[in-house]
């Protein structure tokens, strides 16, 4: 006999879970109880915040291709845990969420902290349940791990009514869930084959979840076998050796003019694992709707993505490491059409890189270049989202697969816990974690996280006092009327050593590169406040640059 919190979590270590983040609440006291038995196999990770706990979980997710598992208590505790949901659904990344429950004879009273959580995340999650019996467990965590493997990954909610969990039961442990792959039949191979023979400007664009590092050298055959171009989607830089000579570039927000060319004038597009989302699309304009000019070959894992927007000539269901294997071992297309296109389409990459003059005293196109200098091939890099993180999207160069961190659905406050997650992971790698002012202020408490578990991540806080992102909206379209945008900030270096990290504010481009270096020999979490020009709103253009064409526009 054992309690429901045992027999949980005798399941989540029979599942091969081995890191967990949470929040306490005496909701789900029995679950802590036993996780105090099994310390052992699998590590509690006490956060400072729901919303930390649930980004650090999306991480893991991203990192390990399993289930992250959050847990968090009822009510406000549920609900801070939602940002991080929200970025699994998005991101298509494998997560399960436990929530303490109210006890099932307290149900729809509207009892203390009391959600229908089945109501709640109904309409942003692959699947939500609640679990009233505890000799159901096994059943229940089995198969929250094959629906968030499945198909697209995304997030589970699970509703653990306290006194189900206090509960005695006598069960047998679910088995590990181990899915297979989805193979693309010989026909459909062939079929993309005969499309590329035809074709006399095709692309290849990738992105999503479901690859791994085989996957990524297989299709890295494929390209240099074919002469084929390939792009990045929006946050999946990684997914490709941005060095490598058929390497185009990624296809997101402020996308190098000439790759959008390049997109819109392609007459076949091979897209693999990305969703074709707004980001990737041009807001639906790059690919028109919902019949693109170009003639689309869509891959990807879950058959509910395909044609779901666009029209493809060829939609293959099937996992990425099974397609790309099957397109590596394919007969080569002999390509005189557009041999040198992906010579062409790098050298424009490289291009898109070079510095921009500016007037500043620290000069952000130096600091990424600094950073891609002088972190090694395997660095993890983690952001947020906002202007700042244009910088690190144009200009930083992924060599490996999984080395980036970035929320597909531009969610803020991401940098800081994702970092503390990838460390926590991967802690013989460096990890670096960039982050804008208001950015990091959203999280940022979770740097004591990273220094009560010796996760010594190198935190960098790109400070120009506002919103940027939203500031340089106004600027365009309400040049002057500045409102609700300013930032009045801590002392972030003085904040860093109160949580017991080291920190350093940098003024100038010059300090740059010296203070990297002791943030990384620090052996300890460090962080760097960089004093950023607030003119610098943008990478091609000033605040003045934008209000003076907004008004000529006007």
């Amino acid at each position: 006999m054992r309690t429901g919190g045992q027999i949980l979590v005798d399941n989540l270590v029979q599942q091969g879970v081995d890191l967990a983040f949470c929040v306490p609440g005496e909701s789900y006291l029995p679950v802590l109880d036993a996780l105090y038995d099994r310390r052992d196999r699998l590590q509690l990770v006490v956060c400072r915040h729901e919303g930390g706990a649930t980004y650090m979980a999306e991480a893991y997710g991203k990192l390990t291709g399993r289930p992250g598992i959050a847990f968090v208590t009822r009510g406000p505790g549920a609900s801070n845990a939602a940002i991080g949901v929200h970025t699994a659904q998005q991101d298509s990344t494998p997560l399960i969420l436990f929530i303490g429950q109210v006890g099932t004879n307290f149900t729809d009273r509207e009892a203390f902290q009391e959600i229908d959580y089945r109501r709640m995340y109904g309409s942003s999650v692959k699947w939500v349940a609640q679990i009233d019996r505890p000799e159901r467990l096994p059943e229940y965590v089995a198969r929250a791990f094959r629906v968030s493997l499945s198909g697209r990954p995304g997030p589970v909610v699970l509703a653990l009514p306290e006194d189900m969990l206090a509960a005695t039961a006598d069960t047998a442990d679910a088995l590990r869930v181990e899915l297979g792959e989805v193979m693309p039949s010989p026909a459909q191979i062939a079929q993309v084959r005969e499309r590329l023979a035809e074709a006399n400007r095709p692309l290849v664009l990738v992105g999503g979840s479901g690859w791994t590092a085989t996957a990524c050298a297989d299709l890295l055959r494929f390209v240099e076998a074919n002469a084929l171009p390939v792009a990045c989607a929006f946050r999946s830089q990684d997914l490709v050796d941005n060095e490598h000579a058929n390497y185009a570039g990624d296809v997101g927000i402020s996308l190098n003019p000439k790759l959008a060319a390049r997109v819109r004038d392609a007459d076949l597009l091979l897209v693999m694992g990305e969703r074709l989302g707004e980001m990737v699309t041009g807001g639906y304009a790059l690919l028109a709707a919902p019949q693109p000019k170009q003639a689309l070959i869509h891959v990807h894992p879950g058959a509910e993505e395909l044609g779901r927007v666009y029209q493809p000539v060829l939609a293959v269901e099937a996992s990425m490491p099974a397609c790309v294997r099957a397109l590596a071992a394919m007969q080569p297309v002999d390509a005189p059409a557009w041999r040198g296109s992906a010579a062409q389409a790098h050298a424009d990459y490289l291009a898109w890189q070079i510095p921009r003059p500016v007037k500043s005293a620290l000069d952000l196109w130096q600091v990424v270049t600094t950073l891609r200098e002088r972190l090694p091939p395997d660095a993890i890099v983690t952001n947020g989202a906002g202007n700042y993180a244009g910088w690190l999207a144009r200009l930083f160069r992924y060599r490996r697969y999984r080395t980036q961190l970035g929320p597909y659905n531009g969610s803020m406050g991401y940098g800081v816990p994702s970092a503390v997650a990838a460390k926590l992971v991967h802690p013989d790698r460096v990890v670096v974690s960039w982050n804008g002012d208001g950015c990091f202020l959203m999280n940022g408490q979770e740097l004591a996280t990273a220094v009560q578990y010796r996760a010594n991540v190198v935190f960098i806080v790109v400070d120009n006092g506002m919103y940027g992102t939203i500031r340089m909206h106004q600027e365009r379209h309400y040049p002057g009327r500045v409102y609700a945008t300013d930032l009045v900030n801590p002392d972030f270096a003085a904040l860093a050593r109160a949580y017991g990290a080291t920190g350093e504010t940098i003024a100038s481009t010059a300090e740059f590169a010296p203070a990297l270096q002791r943030a990384l020999e620090a052996q300890r979490p460090a962080l760097l406040h960089l004093m950023a020009d607030p003119q610098a709103v943008t990478m091609n253009a000033t605040i003045d640059e934008i209000r003076e064409q907004a008004g000529r526009q006007t």
